[in-house]
């Protein structure tokens, strides 16, 4: 048998794939699929890029200059905030710290002092606990802890707490020492507090203030923790026995007598 020349071959192929497209135009009453269409292709693109970026950050290092970015007044894009160096997705949150929000002064930036010092303008907005007392940082420390537990932690903010390769700088080393303290002293005062309990106290505006002793006698004593734990001496209101009350440091409050109960203040 003599062999079929190719160009016969390459004709009888496509005579072939034209039937086949008839027969399912026909049988279809469309014609055949050939893939997306551009418009679709695009759209498709779209909607995975869009998912892209509802993805969770994975934990990496900012700067200062990309966490304010991050503020809630781009609709797009998740809310970060920073505190103690540590960058947590608070988006969950939005209503608290997106525009508007109570907490919004937050939102984009690292101002750890503002977390216990209340002032939320201007210089108030910083990442630096100098000054500070052992008790406050501690409080910052607790505040970071909050965070941890309650929202995404998305990575480390390079700076006053991390260097550029994400290490802990010797100041975050100094604020958790410091914090340590604080809360081992903060424990120590309870532990004696609980020893002597303090007075009953109210107040009312018709009447005023009032404290009073259920057992033993009110009286004025000072708290000596206090200066380590906030700079300053504070006092508070225990009860005593009576055979207790000639101890050094104790004072009756004005215009209440030696051995009453209940005293004005």
């Amino acid at each position: 048998m003599e062999p079929v020349p190719s160009e016969l071959r390459e004709g009888e192929a496509e005579e072939r794939a034209t039937k086949t497209t008839r027969r399912e135009t026909l049988e279809t009453g469309s014609p055949p699929r050939r893939g997306p269409s551009p418009p679709l292709l695009i759209l498709g693109l779209g909607l995975l890029v869009a998912f892209s970026l509802k993805k969770p950050l994975r934990p990496r290092l900012w700067s200062v200059e990309e966490l304010a970015l991050y503020n809630g007044t781009e609709e797009g894009l998740p809310i970060l905030l920073g505190i103690l160096g540590s960058v947590f997705d608070v988006t969950k949150g939005r209503s608290h710290y997106g525009p508007g929000g109570g907490y919004h002064h937050f939102a984009g930036r690292d101002a750890s002092r503002a977390f216990v010092s209340g002032n939320f303008s201007g210089d108030g907005l910083t990442d630096s606990l100098h000054g500070l007392s052992s008790s406050e940082v501690n409080s910052v420390v607790d505040w970071r802890k909050f965070y941890n537990e309650r929202y995404i932690f998305v990575g480390k903010l390079v700076g006053r707490y991390y260097d550029s390769q994400g290490n802990p700088t010797k100041y975050l080393k100094g604020v958790e020492a410091k914090a340590k303290r604080g809360a081992q002293l903060l424990e120590k005062q309870k532990i004696e507090e609980a020893r002597i309990p303090s007075c009953n106290s109210r107040w009312s505006q018709q009447e005023g203030g009032k404290v009073w002793c259920d057992a033993g006698y009110p009286r004025l004593v000072k708290r000596p923790a206090d200066i380590a734990l906030t700079g300053k001496i504070s006092q508070r209101c225990a009860c005593f026995k009576e055979e207790e009350l000639g101890r050094p440091g104790l004072e009756v409050y004005k215009e209440c007598d030696y051995l009453s109960t209940s005293c004005k203040v």
